[in-house]
């Protein structure tokens, strides 16, 4: 690993999905944090083209810069859907600053977003892991946990409608006497008080 000098804002650490870039000191908004960089791949060149690897951060149509070399810190930052961190690129310079778009608290982990078409070649297959998303799968999670529980209790109430019904019907009723009764004697078909 890359031995970084103590007046970096960043150190590289364990994080979440591997290794990461977190701040050291406090980083303002708007403050250039790093530079991305590493050897310049042009398409045109079939040699260039046919690199592949993750740390390939792509100028325009022409040029790419591979970010594959360990030198290169900001390699370490990684995708954030709600990022603190964004790439300022110029083209025509050919050159990457990863610049802080929230204010960053010392421990916090740098993160800017990746894009789109890195998104979907390698982040959407195995799902992000981003604080945004492991969010939003806790609270979705948390959701299914509490229908699952609100259908049991349902049933249950239901089951026990069910057996309450059951029992209703299973137990003997009385019988109706056609004739009334009057101080406690049964009264005959005559009307009159059998004793």
């Amino acid at each position: 690993m890359p031995a970084i000098s103590q007046n970096k804002p960043y150190r590289v650490g364990r994080s979440r999905t591997g290794l990461g870039l977190f701040a050291t000191k406090p980083i303002k908004k708007g403050a250039k944090i790093v530079r991305y960089f590493g050897p310049l791949l042009d398409s045109k060149k079939k040699k260039d083209d046919a690199i592949e690897n993750k740390y390939l951060f792509e100028l325009n149509n022409r040029w790419t810069i591979d970010g594959s070399v360990r030198k290169n810190i900001a390699r370490y930052i990684n995708h954030a859907c709600k990022p603190n961190a964004e790439s300022d690129v110029k083209p025509r310079k050919r050159k990457v600053v990863i610049r802080a778009i929230k204010n960053i608290e010392p421990g916090e982990e740098i993160n800017y977003d990746y894009g789109t078409d890195y998104f979907k070649a390698y982040l959407k297959p195995i799902g992000c892991k981003c604080d945004a998303c492991e969010k939003k799968r806790k609270k979705k999670r948390a959701e299914a946990r509490a229908e699952k529980l609100r259908l049991k209790a349902k049933a249950e109430r239901k089951a026990q409608k069910k057996a309450e019904k059951l029992t209703k019907a299973k137990q003997p009723r009385k019988k109706k006497l056609n004739g009334a009764k009057a101080n406690g004697k049964l009264a005959n078909a005559n009307g009159h008080a059998s004793i």
